[in-house]
């Protein structure tokens, strides 16, 4: 398993990270598995949020049930949790009294005396800087949160943020793919003729903010596309037959090829991987050692559709 440095939190930790949204429904002895598969193959970074599940905080208490990490465990890994969104109304809510009961509740149900990460669920448009600062000063001058960082968020909203929080921001989690790619290929085609509706201003250099910023950005939803996971879709054929191909050559699946893509960008992007099955963990993992030459990358997002100029 390949390890990358998280700058701002100053620590080492695996290139993929298990997410488990998806166990609320797994036995005891399913999501034992899963975790102990993952750590075998070298992953240490685990992420959760207070939404997964089909009531809150569902998939944390489950996680926390039936793997009961002992202290030894619990300090060889790291736990991310993300608040702000509500699934019944008002839909976000970065309030400061809204961050600190649900990061109470995430340490009950994690049955944990801490979180190393906390995230800012999706931005939330009536976000107060101000709140955000005193809910995360008080976290952390009480430990029971060692580092901050945001989901899905802009530069200028980043930016915001910055206004008031005073703790660096370690991650920024992002929807990434090789199919839905727009923060890596919109660069390629500014100001370039029939090319400038595709780009969107709001989204515009994120990546090369967050290497400015030593912000870790992490891709989630990392083999998706629009009509399911691309993987052995037929509506993707030329990606999957490249895919297959470049698999073969490296030893690998297919699923490892994907993830390699991901893991070859210089940002040492994070994949987060939502399976429930260890042997998908196991074939990214594989894939994330593998270093593709910049002819197997580009030839990767060409046949996942991007055109570049």
């Amino acid at each position: 398993m390949r390890t990358i440095e998280l700058p701002a939190a100053g620590r080492s930790t695996s290139q993929l990270v298990l997410g488990l949204m998806r166990i609320a429904d797994k036995t005891d002895q399913q999501v034992r598995e899963l975790y102990d598969r993952a750590r075998a193959a070298g992953v240490d970074f685990l992420d959760h949020a207070d939404i997964y599940g089909e009531t809150p905080h569902q998939c944390e208490r489950r996680f926390a049930e039936a793997v009961k990490l002992t202290s030894a465990e619990r300090d060889e890994v790291l736990i991310q949790s993300k608040v702000g969104i509500v699934k019944d109304g008002p839909f976000y809510d970065f309030s400061y009294e809204h961050i600190i009961t649900e990061v109470e509740e995430s340490l009950r149900s994690l049955q944990t005396d801490h979180l190393d990460l906390l995230l800012l669920h999706r931005p939330d448009p009536l976000v107060e800087p101000a709140e955000v600062a005193r809910a995360f000063d008080e976290l952390q001058s009480a430990g029971k949160v060692r580092h901050f960082g945001v989901s899905n968020h802009t530069v200028g909203q980043i930016e915001l943020l910055r206004t008031a929080v005073t703790q660096p921001l370690v991650v920024n989690q992002i929807q990434l793919s090789l199919v839905h790619a727009p923060i890596l290929t919109e660069g390629a085609q500014a100001n370039t003729l029939g090319q400038t509706g595709a780009v969107t201003p709001a989204g515009a250099d994120i990546v090369e903010y967050c290497r400015r910023h030593a912000i870790t950005l992490q891709a989630w939803s990392p083999f998706q596309s629009p009509s399911g996971v691309f993987l052995d879709n037929p509506d993707y054929p030329e990606l999957n037959a490249v895919l297959g191909r470049l698999a073969q050559q490296h030893g690998v699946t297919p699923t490892g090829i994907a993830t390699a893509w991901l893991t070859r960008h210089p940002a040492d992007i994070q994949v987060v991987l939502g399976t429930t099955q260890g042997s998908r963990v196991e074939e990214a993992a594989a894939g994330s050692e593998i270093r593709l030459s910049r002819r197997e990358w580009y030839e990767l997002l060409v046949a996942a559709g991007h055109r570049l100029p």
